[in-house]
């Protein structure tokens, strides 16, 4: 921008305005930053982590088809749609309205997914101890469904650490037990609907965050000093 000849700065005042901008970024807080090459391996992480979802969705497919029929009628049938009894504690529901959703930024997106997978493995465990030895297929699927389950939540946790943010407080180990066949068969088909659901809503998740982190832009995380 140019300056009328009456405002423009002589050489005094452009060294005293230097001086007052170094004196200025010394006193900065420590701004920690991501390079290049992190900020490209965080993305990447995402990309996978995204890759991972959408390949346990079409696991999740095959592996509920297999354990409805264990569970026999009516849970295989397909008009089946009994209430939801299972406790929060132990399934949570991925059901969220839709300007909430939008609402949330990339670290409460992130915890809400990490502590959604850290529920459901801990749930799944139990189904799998609960598998009778007679089915090798089923328990076979259901221990290799697992081990994806936990990949995508180190996954989760490894994109949270590269972004600074904190880790969701441990969850419970365990769930409560029913004393009635019946509702606990009912409860393995709430979990697989809401691991449905949660894995569709985490690829959406993951798909706006990826699209929030650039290829090639350098990330500034300001260190958390009571800001």
């Amino acid at each position: 921008m140019l300056l009328p000849e009456n405002k423009k700065c002589t050489i005094g005042d452009s060294w005293g305005i230097l001086a007052f901008l170094c004196a200025t970024l010394w006193n900065l807080p420590v701004v920690p930053a991501l390079n290049s090459t992190d900020q490209v391996t965080t993305r990447q992480s995402i990309q996978q982590t995204y890759d991972l979802t959408r390949y346990l969705e079409h696991q999740l497919h095959a592996l509920a088809a297999t354990y409805l029929n264990y569970l026999g009628p009516p849970f295989n049938e397909p008009d089946f749609d009994p209430p939801r009894l299972i406790g929060a504690e132990a399934v949570p529901s991925a059901t969220v309205d839709f300007q909430l959703w939008r609402s949330l930024n990339d670290n409460a997106r992130l915890a809400a997914n990490y502590q959604a997978y850290s529920h459901l493995l801990c749930y799944l465990r139990t189904m799998d101890g609960a598998t009778p030895a007679t089915t090798p297929t089923l328990r076979h699927s259901l221990a290799h469904f697992r081990a994806s389950l936990q990949g995508l939540l180190g996954s989760i946790a490894g994109i949270m650490a590269s972004l600074g943010y904190p880790l969701p407080p441990p969850v419970p180990d365990g769930t409560a037990t029913l004393n009635s066949h019946f509702l606990r068969k009912m409860d393995d088909f709430w979990f697989l609907k809401e691991l449905q659901t949660w894995l569709w809503r985490s690829a959406k998740d993951f798909n706006r965050l990826r699209k929030r982190v650039p290829p090639s832009a350098v990330m500034l995380h300001l260190a958390t000093r009571g800001f």
